[in-house]
């Protein structure tokens, strides 16, 4: 913007003296600095009006710890001031009608020109008869030079060296990437560049935007901005997805790839958080995509990187209502749920499920049971296997574990009266076809009982070690080997006595044999019945 002399006719707006040219300033121009800017770079002179509502507004965010507004304002000043240029404040503090409304009410009665960073805005005034000035966004993203190969998180806090999370799935490491702390009105630039390219650019949305905190989706950065009194100080933190694979790319089982495309239908993608779940739902939903299916996506934020004919709709910008009606109208093939964590999440899932729509859930979970459990008390346990049919358990960017659900009616493991049978979901080891768990209903409370099989030799010899080592004190326990897990089930009451006094022994009994050592409540019903 060019704040030039301009002379008027007698009937304009008289300034010092001068007929001159004047500017009715949006909010945005203000907030994203683009206004002080302009200022800085113009060479002439001009009027600036700046109406009160938008200073009530900016003055409103400050006192919940926004202060980027009053901070824009401030630059625009400044840069006034040094150009000798007069910004006045105008209107009530208070209006009825929208800000762009009486922005353009005010540019129209005062024969100003109307500056914003708004296309829309713009537009209409133009459309009114009203001179309107665009100013684009102008500038290098300032949160994206954080951003070095490898790095997957930026970790911004007033007051604190900057940190980064870098490295692989599984295998983060936390560490500074600055030598000194960054201050407050740093982040606040920070905020104001983000601001800027999501509202007058298409490389962003707003997905969250509350009086403490912002979640916002910038290009393929997954930025969420808290403020005090909901944080203890500003921060900014930005997650972006260091690779991107295809299914076939995870080297799966030709039997896995085989039930992914023909029977599979109620899939869950579980595992700890940064291990690869969202990665591997998104290669999933291309997959699905490559096999002419119509795939859709519900997530919070909208950050799976997708190509365009894939819908992707946002869980906060709707209601669960609209929805479920909307995936229900539209019947997608398949639908990635990304992720489930309230009850509205998991209601939507299996009301889907259970209307023949195919659904993966993605799920933060330590183990793949951990997950199914989630779906317990949802839903009728004999639904489950209906709803969902696989349990895929990324572990360090790889699939770990998969596990597939059936109902079988039998004497669950552990009872022995055949008048004790029911309705039983068997969870099977799906490359090996063993039987791994079992979920029931005794009385009001579900049980989910490991299937024990018998304890091969090596197995009874670390028991016998295990036993050893907690010198009998603890004498009801077992031991089972997943893997590289070496699973110790201990009645509750006992498990603080082996993390207090026995946890570094175990640990390096685990570790002699190469293995990792959990420690799990055993069911103590099983051997009553």
């Amino acid at each position: 913007m060019r704040l030039r002399k301009i002379f008027e006719s007698r009937e304009e707006i008289v300034m010092s003296n001068n007929a001159v040219k004047v500017y009715v300033l949006d909010p945005a121009s203000i907030l994203t600095g683009v206004a002080a800017r302009a200022v800085e770079n113009g060479g002439g002179t001009g009027g600036i009006i700046v109406h009160k509502a938008i200073v009530s507004e900016f003055e409103r965010k400050a006192r919940f710890g926004d202060e980027t507004g009053l901070n824009g304002l401030k630059s625009l000043k400044d840069a006034a001031s040094a150009k000798g240029l007069d910004v006045e404040f105008i209107g009530s503090s208070n209006t009825p009608e929208e800000v762009s409304t009486v922005l353009r009410d005010l540019a129209m009665n005062m024969r100003a020109t109307l500056v914003s960073c708004d296309p829309v805005l713009t537009k209409t005034a133009r459309a009114m008869g009203i001179e309107a000035l665009y100013l684009s966004p102008v500038g290098k993203a300032k949160l994206e030079e954080f951003f070095k190969p490898g790095i997957m998180s930026i970790h911004l806090k007033e007051n604190v060296i900057p940190k980064a999370k870098e490295g692989i799935p599984g295998r983060w490491v936390y560490r500074d990437i600055g030598e000194k702390p960054i201050s407050k009105s740093e982040l606040e630039s920070i905020i104001a560049d983000i601001m800027e390219r999501v509202q007058f650019t298409n490389q962003g949305f707003v997905e969250i935007d509350k009086s403490g905190s912002t979640i916002i989706q910038l290009k393929d950065l997954r930025i969420v901005i808290t403020r005090p009194p909901f944080s203890d100080g500003l921060e900014i933190t930005a997650v972006k997805p260091l690779i991107k694979r295809s299914l076939e790319e995870y080297d799966l089982a030709d039997k896995l790839v085989e039930r992914l495309k023909t029977q599979a239908e109620g899939i869950l993608i579980a595992g700890a958080p940064g291990m690869g779940k969202s990665t591997f739902a998104q290669a999933l939903a291309e997959f699905y995509r490559s096999m002419s299916k119509v795939v859709k996506t519900i997530e919070s934020p909208r950050d799976l990187q997708l190509p365009p004919d894939v819908t992707q709709y946002s869980k906060t910008a709707a209601e669960p209502s609209e929805l479920h009606d909307v995936l229900l109208l539209s019947r997608p093939d398949y639908t990635i749920y990304d992720e489930l964590r309230d009850t509205n999440d998991f209601n939507i899932f299996i009301d889907l499920r259970l209307a023949g729509i195919g659904m993966v859930g993605v799920i933060h979970a330590t183990t793949p049971m951990d997950a199914i459990q989630r779906f317990t008390g949802r839903t009728d346990l004999g639904l489950i296997p209906s709803i969902i049919d696989t349990v895929i358990f990324m572990k360090e960017g790889e699939v770990s574990k998969i596990y597939t659900l059936e109902t079988v009616v039998k004497i669950p493991k552990g009872m022995k009266n055949a008048d004790l049978a029911r309705p039983t979901i068997v969870v099977k080891n799906f490359l090996t076809g063993e039987a791994e768990y079992e979920l029931y209903v005794f009385g009001e409370q579900t049980f989910i009982v490991p299937v024990r099989k018998k304890k091969t030799g090596y197995e009874e010899r670390l028991k016998e070690e295990v036993q050893a080592i907690v010198r009998n004190q603890i004498s009801d326990f077992d031991i089972r080997i997943e893997g590289d897990r070496l699973i110790l089930y201990a009645n509750k009451e006992d498990i603080p006595i082996l993390v207090k006094k026995y946890n570094k022994k175990l640990n390096r009994f685990a570790k002699r044999i190469n293995m990792n050592i959990e420690i799990s409540p055993q069911n103590r019903r099983e051997s009553h019945y």
